[in-house]
């Protein structure tokens, strides 16, 4: 493939100190409105979490955010899966936000600490049905010989359940990101990005810097 003329430039918008604010989670929140605002944005929750596992090696993969406050950012995942194994090795984990229809990315860097059973509890009976058959179904990151394996097993489990609430699996719940660090894209003409970063300084306030392209 000959990508060299694959380019454009990017004149959306700009990033200026004087509109930051003081805290990184606001302008998170207004970014966010933004994209969820935009016709053309498929699903602004999903994000690339990266992990590194116990032999140094970074994995990624696209992960949905599902809250987000003051506290940190929110995900859930199966314990057990290669994330799970890498975190429980790591609690470290970066997370990438591309919102490419507004020409902007965020960064965020952080500690991972599990959430507590009963909050994990109470999302999983609030997803629907056939999730929650999907949680119990895969045995995420395992190998599997062929898609008919994974797809007899949700339907047995289906069976089984028939007429039941189904239970959380033990190997499944939440993940809150505690940030140390935020750093926020805007796309620029002749690739002259703005680019800021928030580093925590204390429990309450930020350190904001602009960072050259």
């Amino acid at each position: 493939m000959k990508l060299h003329d694959e380019r454009r430039d990017y004149e959306q918008g700009q990033l200026r100190r004087s509109q930051l604010p003081a805290n990184p989670f606001e302008l998170f929140a207004e970014w966010f409105k933004q994209s969820q605002a935009q016709a053309n944005s498929p699903d602004p929750t999903a994000f690339t979490l990266a992990t590194v596992g116990t032999d140094g090696q970074p994995h990624q993969r696209i992960v949905l955010l599902k809250q987000v406050d003051a506290t940190g950012l929110v995900f859930f995942t199966n314990y057990q899966s290669q994330k799970g194994q890498d975190l429980a090795a790591n609690p470290l984990a970066s997370m990438h936000f591309a919102w490419l229809n507004l020409e902007r990315q965020i960064k965020i860097e952080g500690r991972v600490e599990k959430l507590d059973t009963a909050v994990s509890t109470d999302y999983f009976a609030s997803r629907p049905r056939g999730s929650q058959l999907g949680a119990h179904t895969s045995a995420q990151s395992q190998p599997i010989a062929n898609r008919e394996q994974l797809e007899a097993r949700y339907h047995q489990l289906s069976a089984e359940f028939e007429g039941q609430e189904i239970p959380k699996p033990e190997h499944w719940g939440g993940y809150r990101v505690v940030p140390s660090l935020f750093e926020f894209w805007q796309g620029g003409r002749y690739r002259l990005h703005d680019r800021f970063s928030y580093r925590r300084s204390s429990d309450t306030e930020w350190h904001i810097e602009r960072l050259q392209p």
